[in-house]
């Protein structure tokens, strides 16, 4: 796991399916590829103007806005369905670090040199 795999949302793609798949795999939201995902090039988190004034990686609580509306429909859907809440790996990463959070997401997300997707909860080869 990378920090460039650390969307601006907050997710962590190196845990989502469509990187893990073998096939058409995603690069991850932060990479610069001709075929990424056209929901992906039009992401509003990714291209928020506040984020790209302030060239800040991610979103960030010292954003007046934090949780935007957008982020708070993505973390209920992901805490919802997966068990991952996207507002509170950003106040992770804000606390304690991007590195200290990738330690974390290793503990929980990978076992050996498999990894879970968040998904699906299937174990994948580390992409």
């Amino acid at each position: 796991m990378q920090p460039k795999l650390i969307a601006p949302c907050g997710m962590n793609c190196a845990i989502c399916w469509a990187y893990l798949r073998e096939k058409n795999t995603c690069p991850g939201c932060r990479a610069v590829d001709p075929h990424m995902p056209i929901t992906c090039v039009r992401c509003k988190i990714k291209n928020c103007g506040v984020i790209k004034k302030n060239k800040w990686s991610r979103c960030s609580t010292k954003c007046e806005e934090f949780p935007c509306e957008r982020l708070k429909s993505l973390d209920k859907r992901y805490t919802t369905k997966y068990g991952m809440s996207m507002v509170d790996n950003l106040k992770a990463i804000e606390k304690s670090g991007i590195r200290k959070f990738i330690e974390a997401e290793k503990r929980r997300w990978i076992r050996g040199d498999k990894v879970f997707c968040v998904h699906n909860k299937k174990l994948c080869k580390i992409a």
